[in-house]
């Protein structure tokens, strides 16, 4: 996937989570809005947009409202299958960041975007090679995609690309999901990585 330069129309998905390329999220589908949005996808091979929100709930109710950050993931399904208690559960992988341009709400209450697509931050981009310098932050992702939680996402981890080191420990690190944002607002990997280490140390010290 390439990065596209136009602005596209999207359904989103708002949630108090932030993606990352190459990042999957499992998630429960029950309101209407979504369970029709999934199927559509499904049908037609499309995806939709994750943005965290900034203010309401995840799910709305008359009267209320939603407001999302303006940079997001767009997610593909990936899986799909019905959960125990009866509800759609599905996995999605982030595929691609966009900057929300516009945004409004359809009579059937699903969220829409005219989104313009990042030229960093999307899956098929070349490796980036690690350096000795970026060590303990391997060892540190190592440790986190350990975690059974984890694994269960079956993620496809380069370990040697500074990039996925960069999405894969802004998404695990146990930081509040309002830094996770700032990280995925960043377009450079350096600069992500120098924030990483900050959160790092900050997250050390206070135990």
């Amino acid at each position: 996937m390439s990065a596209m330069k136009e602005p596209e129309l999207i359904p989103l998905f708002p949630l108090r989570s932030v993606l990352f390329p190459g990042g999957r999220l499992p998630l429960q589908i029950f309101e209407q809005r979504y369970i029709d949005l999934v199927s559509h996808c499904m049908k037609t091979d499309t995806g939709f947009g994750i943005c965290l929100i900034s203010k309401g709930a995840e799910v709305v109710k008359p009267g209320s409202s939603q407001q999302v950050e303006r940079v997001g993931m767009y997610a593909r399904i990936v899986d799909w299958d019905q959960l125990p208690n009866g509800l759609l559960g599905i996995t999605v992988e982030g595929r691609h960041k966009f900057t929300v341009r516009d945004c409004w709400t359809r009579d059937d209450n699903l969220l829409m975007a005219a989104v313009q697509f990042a030229r960093e931050d999307f899956l098929g981009q070349p490796a980036l090679p690690l350096t000795g310098q970026h060590q303990a932050l391997v060892d540190l992702l190592r440790d986190l995609s350990a975690h059974p939680l984890i694994e269960s996402l079956d993620l496809a981890i380069d370990f040697e690309d500074r990039r996925q080191l960069a999405w894969r420990l802004s998404e695990l690190l146990p930081v509040p999901v309002h830094q996770k944002q700032q990280l995925l607002a960043l377009d450079d990997t350096e600069e992500r990585i120098r924030e990483i280490e900050n959160l790092v140390a900050s997250v050390m010290h206070h135990g």
